[in-house]
């Protein structure tokens, strides 16, 4: 499917499930990136005069806010800044403190940093009626390289479908500002922090990988590990079937 073609239909696509569900309009949040950028231009398309989007600032890179209002301006997509610096902070002084390794005290704050944004975006949803819109493609949904109950936390997902280099194809024809699309992915969850390097992987060999099944077999064990490890992150809650 060309790309236009494909933006037409993933807009009627958003369109039908947020009035399916009763809803009026589509929340979103806008960090700066090619996937959040990506699903703006499509709701936008989808409902001109009810799209919202949330720029989520969380002791973030000035740079990714600054893409998220250019973005905003070239598609005329109304905003409201929520600046969680000061929640994120309090949070913290509050959290309990178990003296982990480094890593998992980055993760977890990472991952708190998501879920406050998630508990943004609902608050905002259910105040008009609109339906949380999620950024996440289908790369990040293979190897569960996403924030459970974090930017998981949607509604809907219209890129669940499409690996990392289709959403670049369809943001080229969106005309997404090219500074966006060409930066280096990043969840902006601490400084100097990219997809890739955390993944440990390339969007290019996990993109080839889940389209054609081939990769070095080093990077297939990876997203095998990956993908096990995620499980959890991509069902509902079990239940005993006792």
């Amino acid at each position: 499917m060309d790309a236009g073609a494909l933006a037409g239909k993933l807009s009627d696509w958003i369109k039908d499930k947020v009035t399916t569900a009763g809803c009026k309009g589509a929340v979103l949040g806008m960090s700066g990136g090619i996937d959040s950028s990506v699903v703006a231009a499509l709701c936008i398309k989808a409902f001109p005069e009810n799209t919202l989007g949330l720029i989520m600032p969380c002791h973030s890179n000035e740079k990714d806010k600054e893409h998220a209002e250019i973005m905003a301006k070239q598609f005329s997509i109304p905003t409201r800044t929520v600046v969680l610096d000061d929640i994120y902070d309090e949070y913290l002084k509050i959290l309990p403190e178990f003296k982990p390794e480094k890593a998992l005290v980055q993760l977890a704050r990472a991952n708190l940093k998501a879920r406050l944004r998630m508990i943004t975006l609902y608050y905002t949803a259910n105040q008009l009626k609109y339906l949380v819109i999620g950024s996440g493609n289908r790369s990040e949904l293979t190897v569960g390289y996403f924030t459970k109950h974090g930017d998981s936390g949607v509604d809907i997902l219209p890129l669940g479908n499409l690996v990392k280099k289709e959403v670049r194809e369809l943001a080229r024809f969106l005309k997404i500002p090219p500074g966006i699309i060409d930066k280096a992915p990043s969840a902006g969850l601490w400084a100097g922090q990219t997809d890739e390097a955390e993944m440990g992987i390339t969007y290019e060999a996990l993109d080839n990988y889940i389209l054609t099944g081939k990769a070095p077999e080093e990077v297939k064990k990876r997203i095998e590990r990956m993908r096990a490890a995620s499980v959890h992150k991509c069902t509902t809650a079990p239940i005993p079937e006792f």
